[in-house]
């Protein structure tokens, strides 16, 4: 299942994802967490240091390695230079599994244990002097949509990305890469504004969308984010002292996170996991080869050089049953 927390700045998306991501270790649940924020504070929320953290090698920084890997034997793609954010994949290409090993994971991930079970960390780098006026943070990004692109997952393994606020996700199509996206939204007028761009963009492609209310602290917080987003909003969450502890460098065990906060938690895992029986496959292909063929075309292929809808393999249909082996 491919899972994405989103939000404006400060929402508390990061703390979501992380406290989402210990919910399904504790469930013993394959997961890989991304953090694809501009801001890199995942690794923190999920107990690392802040050296630990800046330790974790960059995905935006492996990028030649990560297209390489991808391209495998497919005939389309000529080299790996040729390869943008958006490419699909097609016969002969590399394809991603949650829980595996493979070059990619071992050039960029973490190993983390989570309440008795295994997370891999994955990062994209954080935003640098170097970004500026030279290339855009959805560079980094882009290695991120190129793993969803190629990922194969099933029911109980989890692909969760804590998202950069911001367009960026709808430019590329990357948006439309998860089975569930839940936005992390204060009870303010600010904090639902970012709701109401996602839902725009969200109903055009079908893409599922439930609103988390976090910091609620009354019942006139939950009636203004009910007025706001009126049944996507799935459920809330407080105050929590668990949380400001691990904020704090003071972690606790995870049983003894608030007993309304854990069945949040609950909710927002069966709501994932029902996401499930909706999940199409062909859907999932096409929209991805749509918005390749909106990108090559509007940038790509003078970037590349090459006719980049070449790339596109029309027999090719990504599924669970291609994940074979390559």
């Amino acid at each position: 299942m491919k899972i994405a927390f989103v939000g404006k700045g400060g929402s508390g998306k990061t703390t979501l994802s992380s406290l989402f991501v210990r919910r399904l270790a504790t469930a013993r649940r394959p997961v890989i967490a991304v953090d694809a924020d501009i801001n890199q504070h995942l690794g923190v929320a999920l107990g690392l240091t802040e050296a630990e953290a800046a330790d974790v090698p960059s995905l935006g920084g492996r990028l030649p390695l990560i297209k390489d890997y991808l391209r495998g034997a497919n005939p389309r793609i000529a080299s790996a230079e040729t390869m943008i954010k958006t490419t699909p994949p097609g016969e002969g290409s590399r394809l991603l599994r949650v829980d595996e090993d493979n070059p990619v994971y071992d050039a960029c991930g973490r190993t983390l244990t989570l309440e008795g079970s295994d997370v891999r960390l994955l990062a994209t780098g954080p935003f640098t002097e170097a970004d500026l006026g030279v290339a855009c943070y959805h560079s980094k990004v882009g290695a991120v949509e190129l793993c969803l692109n190629h990922l194969v997952d099933g029911r109980d393994e989890y692909m969760v990305v804590d998202m950069t606020a911001g367009s960026d996700s709808f430019a590329s199509g990357m948006f439309t890469r998860f089975d569930m996206t839940f936005l992390v939204a204060e009870p303010t007028r600010k904090g639902v504004a970012v709701y109401r761009q996602y839902r725009e963009y969200a109903a055009d492609y079908d893409v599922p969308l439930r609103v988390v209310g976090n910091k609620v602290s009354d019942p006139d917080d939950v009636a203004f984010l009910r007025d706001e987003v009126g049944d996507d909003l799935l459920v809330t969450l407080g105050h929590s002292d668990w949380v400001r502890a691990a904020e704090k460098g003071r972690p606790l065990p995870f049983a003894e996170l608030e007993e309304g906060n854990r069945r949040a938690l609950d909710v927002l895992y069966e709501t994932a996991d029902a996401s499930y029986e909706r999940r199409d496959w062909e859907r999932y292909t096409r929209q991805m080869v749509h918005f390749h063929l909106k990108n090559a075309e509007s940038w790509g292929n003078a970037r590349a050089g090459v006719d980049l809808a070449a790339q596109v393999d029309p027999g090719f249909v990504l599924a669970e049953r291609t994940a074979q082996p390559v």
